[in-house]
């Protein structure tokens, strides 16, 4: 089976000697799913991260079927980064089905620990390899399941790689008793794994010189999680009561997440009993029909889904729009289309989150960039679904809804909760008192955003039929076309006003740069290091990260500031710039050029600052940025970065792109 990672790089001889190189490079585990490696890797990369260093952890699963390929990719480095990295400096060969084609996309110099009796060393001459039996090692543990030896083996290279890296054994078993928690047996048998691993390096294979670890004070107070998770804290702090779902890869684990919360804070204090109800449902369009139900209701609903689950919802995210109920819809996004690569990540559903449903259609999204947005749009999220009476999607996506990621502990949000235009019974006694009556959709303040009540309010005026058929300000179908115009009127000025409330922009770098970047999403990650290699090549960037949809008048103030603007974005088509085109005028639109990435791996820094360097030298005018950018900036281009970007190594199929408009 053909490897995921890059294609064959050119080879040289490793070089010997000179200085280590320290906290700086990316390791990358290949074993078969179902094999158990899933503990080993989080306890390799924890214990790197208990000893104070930044890292983390990438997993690519195969979607279905047990004993196809996985790979775990970790990658440590001290001054933050913490996107993926192209190349791969530490390979650990544990599938048999991939060892060739993993080693021979490996750069020249890297290393290779692999399992015997694989004989990967007759490969290649410009790699260092290490021979290790694995499970020979794991099968001198005493009284193991012979079920449970295969997994220990895992857990030997573990310690092999630790002793290679200088990882210190102390943080190996801090990590296994986190892991394991209270089941002490394991954290024994595992204990003993790793220190087999660990003994047979010091016996066996040569000091490694060229990388190591060393302890540093860089993760003090941070935690690592994956994005799901924030967002099922941000969802219970957020209020949130009923969850209706039905599984789909990558979206599940968010409320899996939820649910021990629920079950853990959701209960009356005075009974109890439960305060939340969490359904299954037989599709996803049930499940989002259950949470307009409850929402219309009056409690604080949502539902998790991925691009399948939004294509199936459509219908009932119209009439939440038209009929105006308030709903969250979390998309965890994947490669499509139809089934398409279930594990892997993308940024396609942009479009189809925007603008879903027939008809004219326009719905709040909000697009959180890193593990701790995840947590506080999630908030956001419900705040705005109820405060404009509408479908509110966060669009998430499977690299960061369901990869390691470090943080700082997330902040306590202690605010009240606002329910937006809710009218109780005493409002309702008021308006009779004043000679007016309750209609449901009327602007009355002239922000597009009419007043509701809740069923059960006990006042004559609170009914009202909810419709997605055509109706007038008082609710009552109607297929008079100016009520139907006057309706659709009202609904765009809502979305205008949506436009001042929702999350601005995140703007950083050089604001006299005539070059500008916009991304959104986990493309975050990477674009703050391709930032910094832009700018050893003399490139001077601003960077402008949009977090919502409908998008603020910033935006367009940025892209005028601009001579052009690079949009970079993890889809074939170009989404997010089709979406500035036509939020904004042809004079702006003109200035924008895409920077793609769609082969469902996360993309990397190194291949965004390779296209927009590409461009930037065929752009008639702008400036020839030279590869001997030392100067005036403190070092030398490495022999890697002296390559043309169409050399290269390893450039992703589905990474290209779009010169013109």
């Amino acid at each position: 089976m053909s490897s995921l990672l890059a294609t064959e790089p050119a080879r040289s001889k490793p070089q010997a000697g000179g200085q280590p190189i320290v906290n700086d490079f990316s390791i990358q585990v290949a074993t078969m799913n179902g094999s158990g490696s899933q503990t080993s890797n989080n306890t390799l990369m924890r214990a790197i991260f208990q000893m104070g260093i930044p890292v983390s952890g990438k997993n690519l699963f195969p979607s279905n079927i047990q004993g196809l390929p996985t790979w775990f990719t970790i990658r440590v480095n001290k001054d933050g980064y913490v996107s993926r990295k192209k190349e791969i400096d530490i390979l650990v060969c544990m599938n048999p089905e991939t060892a060739v084609e993993d080693v021979k996309a490996l750069e020249s110099g890297a290393i290779c620990v692999y399992n015997a009796p694989l004989r990967l060393n007759k490969i290649r001459t410009d790699i260092e390899f290490f021979e290790v039996p694995f499970a020979k090692l794991a099968a001198t543990i005493p009284d193991v399941d012979p079920k449970i030896r295969k997994y220990l083996a895992n857990m030997c290279y573990t310690g092999v790689v630790a002793e290679l890296l200088h990882i210190e054994m102390a943080e190996i078993e801090r990590s296994l008793q986190k892991q394991f928690k209270s089941k002490v047996k394991a954290v024994g048998i595992n204990v003993t794994a790793a220190k087999l691993g660990i003994d047979y390096a010091q016996k066996n294979l040569p000091k490694l010189t060229r990388y190591r670890v060393e302890r540093m004070n860089k993760t003090a107070g941070k935690i690592i999680i994956e994005g799901n998770a924030a967002a099922a804290i941000g969802c219970l702090m957020a209020g949130c009561t009923v969850v209706a779902w039905y599984p789909i890869t990558p979206s599940s684990s968010l409320p899996e997440s939820f649910i021990p919360l629920a079950r853990k804070y959701r209960h009356d204090p005075q009974t109890g009993k439960a305060t939340y109800a969490i359904v299954q449902a037989e599709d996803e369009l049930a499940s989002i029909g259950m949470v307009l139900g409850a929402s219309w209701a009056g409690a604080r609903a949502m539902t998790s889904t991925s691009g399948p689950g939004i294509s199936l919802m459509s219908e009932f995210v119209g009439l939440g729009y038209y009929a105006e109920i308030p709903a969250v819809i979390f998309d965890i996004q994947r490669v499509g289309p139809s089934t398409g690569l279930p594990t892997r990540t993308m940024q396609g559903d942009l479009l189809k989150a925007a603008y879903l449903s027939h008809g004219d259609t326009k719905h709040i999204v909000l697009i959180p960039g890193t593990v701790q947005e995840c947590y506080e749009l999630a908030i956001e999220a419900f705040e705005l679904a109820e405060k404009f009476q509408t479908p509110v999607f966060v669009l998430s996506d499977l690299d960061l809804g369901m990869n390691n990621w470090m943080a700082d502990p997330f902040p306590y949000i202690d605010k009240p909760i606002q329910r937006g235009k809710i009218l109780s019974a005493d409002d309702l006694a008021k308006i009779k008192a004043q000679g007016k009556v309750f209609e449901r959709y009327r602007d009355v303040d002239g922000d597009g955003i009419p007043y509701r009540t809740l069923p059960g309010t006990e006042h004559p005026m609170a009914s009202y039929f909810t419709r997605g058929s055509g109706h007038n300000e008082k609710a009552i179908y109607s297929e008079n076309p100016e009520d139907y115009v006057h309706n659709l009127d009202r609904l765009a000025k809502k979305m205008e006003t949506a436009r001042t409330a929702v999350p601005t922009p995140v703007v950083s770098g050089n604001t006299n740069a005539d070059v500008g970047i916009i991304a959104c999403g986990s493309t975050d990650s990477p674009m703050q290091e391709a930032i910094d290699q832009l700018s050893a090549h003399g490139v001077k960037i601003e960077y402008l990260r949009i977090r919502a949809f409908p998008f603020t008048q910033s935006v367009q103030t940025f892209i005028e500031r601009k001579k052009r603007v690079y949009v970079v974005e993890q889809n074939r088509d170009a989404q997010l710039l089709k979406m500035l085109k036509i939020e904004h005028v042809p004079e702006v639109a003109l200035k924008l050029r895409s920077v793609l990435h769609y082969n469902g791996l996360p993309v990397d820094a190194r291949s965004i600052s390779d296209e927009i360097l590409k461009q930037e030298r065929r752009i008639p005018g702008a400036p020839v940025y030279s590869d001997n950018a030392g100067e005036g900036h403190g070092r030398q281009l490495s022999e890697l970065e002296r390559k043309t970007p169409g050399q290269m190594p390893g450039l992703p199929t589905g990474s290209k792109t779009c010169p013109t408009p």
